[in-house]
Order: C-alpha cells, then sequence, then structure tokens
C-alpha cells in the first residue's frame, strides 16, 4: 500500500468494502467466479496497484444469465412495493459505508474526496427516490368506444437489465438505472468500466449483502468484468431485452447498431460537447463560478463538463480575464486531500489525448491564453495530472466539435442576439448538457424554447454540470437519445401493456362485422 493510500486510510476502506489482493470478478449475488484472465486497477493518484479482478469467461457469463433468468421470475411477482424495502435496505447500507466508498471512488478513478463521496450520496438519493417509486409505477385508463368494455394501460418488467457502465462516474451512474430497474421488477446484469473494475465489486458485496440477508436468490444483482468482449456478449444476447450503455459516441454507436440487429432496447449515454452562453445580462461571478467548476471539475471527465465557453464581444475580455484570474487559484494535486481542487486524468492515455487537443486547437489556428501541460516531480509521479488549459478558438475547429475528456475550456465569441449564441452552441454533433448566463427574461426564454438549446439539459444561471436525480438525465443528436434517474424514466426498464375487459355477455367486433355462430 502506498504512502497516500496509508495517510488517508485507503486500507481500512478497502477491507470494509471487501476488498482483496485478486478478487472475483463475476458474481450472481453472493456466488463469485474466477475462471478469467485479471486486469489489475491502479490508481491515478500515485500509480500504484490497488487490486487485481478476475475476468469473466463464456461459460460463466452464460451462468450469470441462467441465475438471473430464474432470479426474475421470482422477483417479478414479488409487489413492487416489497422490492421497494429492498432498495431502501441498500440505501442504509451505503449510508453506513458513504466514507469508505466514497473514498475508493476517489483513489480508483482521480476525481476529489468531496466528489466521491458526492457520488455515494447520488446513489443513496436515487435509491430514496426508487423507494418512493414502487408505490406509484401507474398506468392509465381509458373509455372503450364499446359498450360494457373497459381499457386500461399497465406496465410489466421488461427482464434482465444489461447495464455498460464508465470510469468517471463508477457506480452512480449503474445505481441510476439499477435501483429503478429494481423496483420495476427487473433484475441486472452490470458491466463496470475495466478502469475501475474494484468499485463495481465493492457494490455488489454490499446488495449481495442485502440479498442474503433477505433470503431472495441469487441472480437479482449480478456482475461481469472484462474488456469489450463481455460488452459484446451482453450486446448481442438475445435473453437481455435491454442495454444501457454510457460511454463514447464511438462506442454508443457500436452497441446500438448490435442490440438493434436483434430488435432489443438500446438506453445510451453517450458524449457531450456543452457550452455555456453568456449574454451582456449575464452575472460575470456566477458565470466564473459555473464556468470553473464546469471546466475543471472531475478534472474535465464529466459528460456534462463545460467545454466551451460562448461569450457575447461586448463582455469578451471581460469574462475571459476574469475566468483566467481563477484558475491562477486552482490547486492540482492529489483528491484525497480536501485542500486540491483537481485530481488527476484516469490514466495516461487519457493525457496523451489532452496533450494532442492542445497541439490540435494551436495547429487549427487557437490561442492558448492559459497552457495546459504534465505536472511533474513529488506528488505527480503517477503522471496523469495536468493543468487546466483554456484556449481561444472557433466552433468550426474539428477539435472543437469533438469531445476530449480532460480540462480544457474553449472561448467563444458571438455578436448580436442571443440566436446567434445558440447557432453556436447547437452547431455540434452532441446535445447532452447546456446553460445560459443572463438576467434578461426574454434570452432566458429564447434559450428554452423550442428553437432555443437542443439538449437534452437546459440550464439557466447555473452551470453545465451537475444534475439532480429528480429530473430526467440524457441528451440528444450523438448523446443517443437515452434518459435515466427521475421523472417517468422508469418507464424504459418497463413493457406497456393495453387490456380491454368486456364485462358484457356480447361480443362486438371491429368494424360491425358480424358471424352468425
Amino acid at each position: 500500500m502506498s504512502t497516500i493510500a496509508k495517510a488517508f486510510g485507503i486500507e481500512g476502506a478497502l477491507k470494509q468494502l471487501g476488498i482483496k489482493e485478486v478478487n472475483k470478478g463475476t458474481s450472481t449475488g453472493n456466488m463469485w467466479f474466477s475462471g478469467g484472465d485479471t486486469i489489475s486497477s491502479f490508481s491515478p493518484v500515485d500509480g500504484k496497484l490497488i487490486g487485481k479482478v478476475t475476468t469473466t469467461t463464456k461459460e460463466e457469463f452464460d451462468k450469470v444469465i441462467e441465475t438471473a433468468q430464474s432470479a426474475f421470475k421470482s422477483w417479478r411477482v414479488m409487489p413492487a412495493p416489497q422490492r421497494g424495502e429492498i432498495v431502501r435496505q441498500f440505501g442504509d447500507k451505503l449510508r453506513e459505508l458513504k466514507k469508505p466508498l466514497g473514498e475508493l471512488v476517489s483513489y480508483e478513478m482521480g476525481k476529489s474526496l468531496q466528489e466521491g463521496l458526492g457520488e455515494v450520496q447520488e446513489m443513496i438519493d436515487i435509491c430514496d427516490f426508487a423507494v418512493g417509486l414502487s408505490r406509484q409505477l401507474h398506468g392509465l385508463t381509458m373509455h372503450s368506444e364499446r359498450p360494457g368494455h373497459r381499457m386500461y394501460e399497465q406496465y410489466h418488467p421488461l427482464g434482465i437489465v444489461g447495464i455498460i457502465s464508465a470510469f468517471n462516474f463508477p457506480v452512480a451512474v449503474w445505481a441510476w438505472n439499477t435501483t429503478l430497474a429494481w423496483i420495476c421488477g427487473d433484475v441486472c446484469v452490470w458491466k463496470p468500466s475495466e478502469k475501475a473494475p474494484l468499485c463495481g465489486i465493492a457494490c455488489q458485496n454490499i446488495i449481495a449483502e442485502v440479498l442474503k440477508a433477505n433470503n431472495l436468490p441469487e441472480g437479482i444483482s449480478n456482475i461481469v468484468n472484462g474488456d469489450y468482449k463481455i460488452g459484446e456478449y451482453m450486446t448481442t444476447d438475445n435473453r437481455i431485452p435491454l442495454i444501457s450503455a454510457t460511454g463514447s459516441t464511438r462506442m454508443g454507436k457500436i452497441v446500438a447498431k448490435n442490440v438493434a440487429g436483434r430488435l432489443g432496447k438500446s438506453l445510451l449515454e453517450l458524449g457531450g460537447n456543452n457550452a455555456i452562453i453568456v449574454t451582456p445580462d449575464a452575472d460575470i461571478k456566477m458565470t466564473v463560478v459555473g464556468a470553473v467548476f464546469g471546466a475543471v471539475g472531475t478534472a474535465g471527465q464529466r459528460c456534462t463538463s463545460t467545454r466551451r465557453l460562448i461569450i457575447h464581444e461586448s463582455m469578451y475580455d471581460k469574462v475571459k480575464n476574469a475566468v483566467v484570474d481563477a484558475y491562477k487559484q486552482l490547486r492540482i494535486g492529489n483528491p484525497l486531500d480536501e485542500n486540491n481542487h483537481v485530481g488527476p486524468l484516469i490514466d495516461k492515455d487519457a493525457v496523451e489525448m489532452y496533450k494532442a487537443a492542445l497541439e490540435k486547437v494551436v495547429t487549427e489556428g487557437g490561442n492558448l491564453v492559459v497552457e495546459g501541460g504534465v505536472l511533474e516531480g513529488e506528488g505527480y509521479e503517477s503522471g496523469c495530472y495536468v493543468k487546466p488549459a483554456i484556449a481561444e478558438a472557433k466552433n468550426s475547429f474539428e477539435i472543437v466539435q469533438h469531445e476530449t475528456f480532460a480540462p480544457i475550456l474553449y472561448l467563444l465569441k458571438y455578436s448580436g442576439e442571443v440566436g446567434n449564441a445558440l447557432e453556436i452552441q447547437n452547431g455540434v454533433a452532441q446535445g447532452l448538457s447546456s446553460a445560459i448566463m443572463t438576467n434578461n427574461l426574454r434570452e432566458a426564454e429564447h434559450f428554452l424554447s423550442v428553437a432555443g438549446s437542443d439538449c437534452g439539459i437546459a440550464n439557466v444561471n447555473i452551470g453545465t454540470s451537475g444534475a439532480e436525480i429528480g429530473g430526467a438525465f440524457g441528451g440528444e443528436k450523438e448523446t443517443g437519445g437515452g434518459r435515466e434517474s427521475g421523472s417517468d424514466a422508469w418507464k424504459v426498464y418497463m413493457r406497456r401493456q393495453t387490456n380491454t375487459i368486456n364485462y358484457t355477455t356480447e361480443l362486438p367486433l371491429a368494424q360491425g362485422i358480424k358471424f352468425d355462430l
């Protein structure tokens, strides 16, 4: 165990979460399998090995699916409020283990400890939401055109929900999906990111304890580990009616093709290229806070990270100078130290993409107003720490059109009406999160209108990152179109059924057709 890990109690956190030096990576509840190779998890904080996880073989995968299918038969007939009680107990376990799980998230993924703890709090919040929702899975009633008939709609569980999650939110996004799927009566098979597999093992340990305490069958909660091949097993398997996948647009297109090829359902949460519009009526202080947190939070590795700041020409220099001054105050370093604002990127591959993006924007004619670079020396031995950078650019630049998972903020200028800024904002392939900073009611309403932002999330006077679990989360265009978490997102985990009941002694036929029988 490294000096940093010992200093910040990671060893104790791992013990509380049941994490070992080598962990079995395939589970159906409390049954664990370990037939595959191993994945090594190195912390981007200090470059040290945290632990290893065995990968899932095809035979183990099939065993998981068979066990899940069996569990679904009994889980689906349990009343929804009783399923909600299991989720409530899971939420209570998360409350007990919030500190160690948050520390593991921070150490394995690299986000600040405050963000790691916040991610676990999101899990707790979605548990609370799901518990209430377990008593509100409402359908509809409607009037029939036929006398003596009653019509209504109801929702039934789909079966197995396959969840493929990304490294940047290694536990919360799984919880968004699985807690709602559980209260809907589904069972889940989860493939965590191979870049943060220990977080997945920890979560499975927690829910397995809850399931065992309630004498529930194996297979309600399942985990598989490995690279893209495991994802292929899931996306091409007819036994999994719904795949919920979070990741890059490139990955999402592969998932969508595979699942559509077997007429399955996909819930896709893909890339973002999020912008904040700053109008002449913006509050500068609020703008700086929203832009800086959005751009550097999680070291720019959120799907909702602020990538573009679209500033009116009359405010451009004032806003630019204020943001540049704010960047001078950022502290970069060990994310377990709450005095630091920015932790490391996930790995050295991410560092190389960051460096390539900075080179690209300069090649295309951009100007670096806050130069980036890789940090070296004491405290930065992992090689994953970089400086948040700011570049003046144009929306037409190829690099600006693409999402770079790193703390790079592009400053773009607009003139005239807010509609011109919206053309810039909407002029990218992605459509996840967006924001406008203005005290002008007309500008705010224009931004939120049908002619305004084309993103799934549109905020006024707050930044692009950060989402409450009560609202449906997701985006449009190459972001995939999926919706997770709050509102009526639960419906994607269920199948809708229309029912008609005839309580008469006659059977009227459509179009007045009659049989003389």
